[in-house]
């Protein structure tokens, strides 16, 4: 196990939205902004941003990491950026401000229904109705997730009611 390996999730997290250079055995580098790092395996997700495409992403194999060494600190504009790659589609033509309202909106108008619903998450985006349902961003029908097929068909149904009589 490499000393890149032995490292804490913690101690990765210091290089989250950063322009590294990856140094892997065999000589090779690798350069790019860190996406994330795999808790398990240890591997760096890099992005970078070539100039006639929109996003390269490059996966380092932990196994492999000789020295990680950060270049740059990212600014607001590239954290930004990084977090949208991945993001579904509709979710990028909400604001921040906008999907905190449709949250709040939503968590009222299923509380008003008698519905059980908290926040959940490290920021508190993702919604969690009577504790076996989650709906994520943008908060439509299609971003809930549910193991029980029932309790998922029955509150989509009531989520695609509901902003089809709010919109």
């Amino acid at each position: 196990m490499n000393e890149w390996q032995k490292k804490s999730p913690l101690e990765w997290e210091t290089y989250l939205n950063k322009l590294v250079k990856v140094a892997v055995v065999e000589k090779h580098e690798y350069e790019g902004w860190v996406l994330t790092v795999d808790p398990v395996s240890a591997s760096i997700v890099l992005a970078t941003f070539p100039e006639n495409e929109s996003v390269s992403i490059s996966v380092v194999f932990g196994h492999a990491v000789e020295e990680v060494e950060i270049l740059k600190e990212g600014d607001d504009e590239m954290k930004q950026r990084l977090s949208c790659i991945f993001a579904p589609e509709e979710s990028k033509a909400y604001s921040p401000e906008e999907l905190e309202k449709r949250k709040n909106n939503l968590k009222t108008w299923l509380e008003t229904n008698h519905i059980p619903v908290t926040e959940q998450g490290e920021s508190g985006k993702t919604l969690c109705v009577a504790g076996v349902l989650t709906i994520d961003p943008p908060y439509g029908p299609e971003e809930c997730s549910s193991s029980n097929e029932i309790i998922l068909s029955r509150v989509q149904g009531l989520i695609q009611g509901y902003l089809e009589k709010n919109q």
